[in-house]
Order: C-alpha cells, then sequence, then structure tokens
C-alpha cells in the first residue's frame, strides 16, 4: 500500500492509510459495557449514572460567520460559564470559505453562557502551539497548556497573560527540568493554596506541580511498560499523561491515557490506587492494528470529571479510543456504564477529548479531530443538592 506515515494532533500513527479511512476504522470496535460494584454509592448517584440526553440547540450559532478548529478542551467556572479553547487550525475548505469571504476563525477562547450565548472570546497575542487543555480555578483565572509547545499560561478573563510556566519552544528532554516542560496537556489549581498540578504529558511522562509564583515544588512519574501498566505499577505512565484533577476528597486524579487507568494520588504524591478504564483497550491490540496499517492503540482514560451529586460520588471519563464517556463510582475501581458511540450525529462522539460538568450536573464534551465540535449532555432526573 502506498502513502507516507500520517500522525493526528494527539499523536496516534495513521499509518498509510488517509485520516478519513482511519476515522471509519477506529468506531468499528466498541467495547462491551463494563460490570462494577455499585455498593460505594448511594440510589442519587446511581439515577446520575445513565440519565443524560443530548441537547441538540447547544450551544447557539456562533456569531460573525465564525469557525473553530479542533476543540481541544473545555472547562466550568463558577458561574456555570462555559469555556473552550480551540486550535483554530481550519480544514482547506474551510480556508477557502475564509477567502471567499463566507467564514472567519473563531478566536482561540470562547466562553458561553448557560443558555449557550458567546459572551466572551479572545486571542492572545502569544499562546502555545497544539492548545490543549483549558482550567479556570477559584478566582476566575483562565490556564491554558499547549501539547505541541512547551509552556503553560495563566490570563485573566480578557486575555491578558499574568503568568508563563517554561518557555516557548524550548522542551524539557529530561522528565526532570524545574524550569521546561514538554508538551503538557493539563493543568488545575489547588483552591486551597493556589499550587498549579500540570500533566506534562505528552513529551515527558509525569505530574509536575509549582506554587502560585511558578516556582518548582515536586514531580512524580516515568515512562513505563506494558507490563507495569497490565500490573498497576505506580508512577509509572505508559504513554501520554492526559489530565489532571484534584477531586472533593482532596486527591489527585491523573488520567493514563494509553494505561487505560487513573491513577490517584495523595497532594504530596503518595499512591492511593487505581482506577481501571476498560484494562487492556490501550495495549493489547497495537499488533493487530499494526498489520492491518492503522497505527498503535491510543487509549481509554482521557479526562475526568465529577458528579455534582452531594457527595460528588462519580467520574465521568473521555474515552477517545472507543469514543464512548464511562460513569465510574469515585470510591470504585472501574466503570459501571457508559453512553455514546463512534459517529457525528448528535450524541455520537469522534475523538472526545475532555469533559466538563456544571453545578446542574450537566455534562459538556470536546472533542477534536474529526469532531471539532462541542456538545452537551443535559443531566436528567433528580436535580442534585
Amino acid at each position: 500500500m502506498g502513502g507516507s506515515e500520517m500522525h493526528d494532533h494527539e499523536g496516534r500513527s495513521f499509518g498509510k492509510l488517509k485520516r478519513r479511512t482511519f476515522l471509519e476504522l477506529g468506531a468499528l470496535a466498541a467495547a462491551a459495557p463494563a460490570v462494577g460494584t455499585i455498593a460505594a454509592i448511594g440510589a442519587d448517584a446511581r439515577e446520575l449514572t445513565t440519565k443524560f440526553a443530548i441537547d441538540p440547540f447547544w450551544p447557539k450559532p456562533l456569531p460573525d460567520k465564525w469557525i473553530t478548529g479542533e476543540v481541544a478542551g473545555n472547562a466550568v467556572d463558577a458561574n456555570d460559564h462555559l469555556w473552550t479553547v480551540n486550535r483554530r487550525n481550519l480544514t482547506e475548505t474551510e480556508q477557502r470559505m475564509v477567502v471567499e469571504g463566507e467564514a472567519q476563525p473563531s478566536p482561540a477562547v470562547i466562553e458561553f453562557d448557560p443558555a449557550g450565548n458567546v459572551v466572551n472570546a479572545w486571542t492572545a497575542p502569544v499562546m502555545a502551539t497544539g492548545l490543549h487543555g483549558i482550567f479556570i480555578d477559584h478566582k476566575g483565572f483562565v490556564w491554558i497548556a499547549g501539547n505541541g509547545d512547551g509552556i503553560v499560561q495563566k490570563y485573566d478573563r480578557d486575555g491578558d497573560l499574568k503568568l508563563q510556566i517554561g518557555t516557548k519552544g524550548v522542551l524539557d528532554t529530561t522528565n526532570h527540568s524545574m524550569t521546561l516542560l514538554n508538551r503538557p496537556s493539563d493543568v488545575f489549581i489547588d483552591p486551597t493554596n493556589d499550587d498549579i498540578y500540570i500533566s506534562d504529558g505528552y513529551g515527558n511522562r509525569r505530574l509536575v506541580v509549582f506554587d502560585r509564583n511558578g516556582t518548582y515544588l515536586r514531580q512524580w512519574g516515568e515512562q513505563g511498560t506494558v507490563a507495569e501498566a497490565e500490573a498497576g505499577a505506580p508512577y509509572r505512565f505508559l504513554q501520554v499523561v492526559h489530565a489532571v484533577n484534584i477531586g472533593p476528597d482532596d486527591l489527585v486524579y491523573v488520567n493514563d491515557r494509553k494505561g487505560d487507568r487513573i491513577h490517584v494520588y495523595t497532594k504530596a504524591g503518595a499512591f492511593v490506587r487505581n482506577i481501571w478504564i476498560n484494562k487492556g483497550v490501550g495495549w493489547t491490540r497495537d499488533a493487530q492494528f499494526a498489520t492491518l496499517g492503522i497505527g498503535a492503540a491510543i487509549g481509554s482514560s482521557w479526562d475526568t470529571a465529577f458528579s455534582t451529586d452531594k457527595d460528588r460520588s462519580l467520574l465521568y471519563v473521555t474515552d477517545g479510543e472507543e469514543q464512548i464517556n464511562w460513569t465510574v463510582p469515585r470510591l470504585g475501581d472501574e466503570p459501571i456504564s457508559h453512553y455514546g458511540r463512534g459517529g457525528h450525529q448528535a450524541g455520537e462522539f469522534t475523538y472526545n477529548h475532555t469533559i466538563a460538568t456544571d453545578s446542574k450536573g450537566n455534562v459538556y464534551v470536546a472533542e477534536t479531530v474529526g469532531g471539532r465540535r462541542l456538545q452537551k449532555f443535559k443531566a436528567q432526573g433528580q436535580t442534585p443538592a
């Protein structure tokens, strides 16, 4: 078969196939629903596991003929406003539309109100290459990581730069630098002391912590092997360290994407346990996929959000390998349900990448590569306390 090897923005090889062929093949292999314990959660949380309905009218149409690129990150702020960051990487067709005056690239950062209206948007003069994760901290500052670069940036709500960690275009090749990063994927700010937790990420294999001024504090994590991933070894990430979140229990949840698990640590870096997300999907089919010329698997554990019932008893996890969202008891160790499937219609996913929840329990999912959109799933059933 002719052609040269291709890689997408998330690092997956397309082998010698065209991207369209890859996406069509990738939607074929869906895993059976996982079965797990629900003993640790109550009836209210059980209702929240599956009662979601797509809201096809959210968000509202974008103004001024805007078109987004790959929607690489999303986050909800204290006002239930949804923020997104997109890569502004328009397709050739969309670029022609711009030249013809029928479209224009949207700003990189867009803020939506709960009704889905655009209320704020901006592109900063110097942003990271390959925009990836976004986070809104408890003071309203906007944090953005870039998996094609070596920086994490802090902005105010109007897009004025306040702090930068790392040096643009300079990558740490040691996995241990106290000043440099290597293709970071996500950031989370501890509301108790403003410490900065960064999943670093696509080039490095670590979780690194800085203080509020950007001074290095500590880190943990190294490149792991398949055997270590299968054994659930702590401090070993099989490939991309894809997301970081701090839970209501003050523990740190780190998505080991190809390792098919969430590592749970204390803030000091002591390992607590694993939460498995369809274990083995990320590595058991690599040889088969290589034979077919469709590249290696990329794993099931992409990003995590917490339910908004009183105890925040559930995790919602995006799986951009199988194009589904998993629901996991926070005190459990594997999923109890999932929803979605590969596709391009409302409620279906193509590269469901990051996930966020608002105070009403609604779920928002951002899609990259072939998806390039934002979807809202309305919580059904009881209103969380």
